[in-house]
């Protein structure tokens, strides 16, 4: 982001906005914020002075002197809390403490069963929560907010599932309230690929304002950042490419009078189905994965018609959004080039030529760490609102 672009010209400018100029990690001095901001030196001076003595930025060292004393700079203290990062899947839960900053602290992963209900789930994450915790000797106190992502539709007004496919016994169920038992803080709910999307973008394309990150496993769905902001859609169900019906092509594994949704076809569980009719042993994600890695011709050939079938919708999708970058991910898609090969023959043929001519369709560099990436970055995002930091400022310096 350019001087120009971060220049706040109103005078009503508060702490919390000029704490935004800092968010970046860049030091800087009070005239540089003066520069920024277009403020009197001494508004600026005060207002930092507030965000220091609330914790929110810490001194960095001094500037080149221009004669006389070398001004001080200041800086954005990611430490000045913590959020705890969830992402929960059909069949594993990763559990993370990040900094303000994004920041990995420490982590842990277990295989659950998302079907097995909200309690049990939810219960033993907040014990590997608060073990997290006690192992980084941190008090509860600095948890400033909790972020997960769930494999279903989420009202993101409430933070409440809705009627998600695999998650039976979890629609509307009311997870920031049961979540708010244990840590009495902001709690965030979102759709994983949302998650996803925003951990992928954050950390692996900053610079990208139009991304559109596919995770194909269990199910199949998609995270939209349009013009850098993560598109939810007017209740939270944006991205649900997983229900929309693939148009029958050459290539298609299904009868032309058959209309069956992408998740139907391309899904690890399809993608299991469709090999256990040719006789090969397949049950889950985990196993198709494994019979690809292990050179299965039919299980490499099956990947790669799902890539083909995700591609079929995804053209449409590339033609309507125009995104710069389709970030392929989830356990089918870390299997390996197959299926992102099969995207590309797909899209690349059937969208229109402005959409792709600097289109790049690749697999997702962050990996598994993208989701819980993601969760912490919702949150601090949340709080370190302009609004929020002010109020937590006024608060502090009362």
């Amino acid at each position: 982001m350019s001087d120009a672009e971060r220049h706040l010209p109103n005078a009503s400018t508060g702490a919390g906005d000029i704490f935004q100029l800092l968010l970046d990690g860049q030091a800087r001095t009070k005239a540089d914020l003066v520069h920024l901001t277009g403020l009197a030196r001494s508004t600026v001076s005060a207002r930092v002075d507030a965000l220091l003595s609330a914790g929110l930025l810490v001194a960095a060292g001094e500037a080149a002197s221009t004669g006389g004393r070398p001004p001080s700079r200041v800086a954005f203290n990611p430490r000045a809390g913590l959020v705890l990062a969830v992402d929960l899947g059909a069949s594993h839960a990763t559990i993370a403490i990040a900094d303000l900053g994004g920041r990995i602290l420490g982590s842990t992963t277990h295989p659950l069963d998302i079907a097995g209900g909200p309690e049990p789930v939810l219960d033993r994450m907040l014990v590997e929560a608060e073990a997290l915790l006690s192992n980084l000797e941190t008090p509860t106190s600095a948890l400033v907010g909790v972020g997960i992502g769930v494999p279903g539709p989420v009202e993101h007004s409430t933070g409440r599932p809705y009627n998600p496919p695999i998650m039976p016994g979890w629609d509307r169920f009311d997870i920031p309230g049961y979540v708010q038992r244990t840590f009495d803080v902001p709690v965030l709910v979102d759709n994983d690929v949302n998650v996803l999307a925003l951990g992928e973008q954050t950390t692996s394309f900053p610079d990208t304002t139009d991304l559109i990150f596919v995770k194909v496993a269990t199910g199949i769905g998609a995270g939209i950042i349009a013009g850098g902001q993560l598109q939810r859609g007017a209740q939270g169900s944006a991205g649900d490419m997983g229900h929309v019906r693939v148009p029958h092509s050459a290539e298609s594994t299904h009868a032309a009078d058959e209309e069956r949704d992408l998740e139907d076809l391309a899904s690890g569980s399809a993608i299991a189905a469709s090999l256990r009719a040719q006789g090969i042993d397949a049950e889950t994600s985990r196993d198709v994965t494994e019979l690809v890695r292990a050179g299965n011709t039919a299980a490499i050939e099956a990947l790669r018609q799902a890539g083909r079938d995700v591609g079929e919708v995804l053209a449409t999708v590339v033609n309507l959004l125009n995104p710069s970058i389709v970030v392929l991910g989830g356990s089918i898609a870390r299997a390996g080039e197959h299926l992102l090969a099969g995207v590309r023959e797909v899209v690349y043929r059937r969208s229109i030529p402005l959409a792709t001519q600097h289109l790049a369709i690749v697999q997702s560099p962050t990996g598994e760490r993208a989701a819980v990436l993601g969760a912490a970055i919702m949150v601090a995002r949340e709080v370190l609102s302009p609004a929020n930091v002010e109020r937590y400022v006024s608060m502090r310096t009362r």
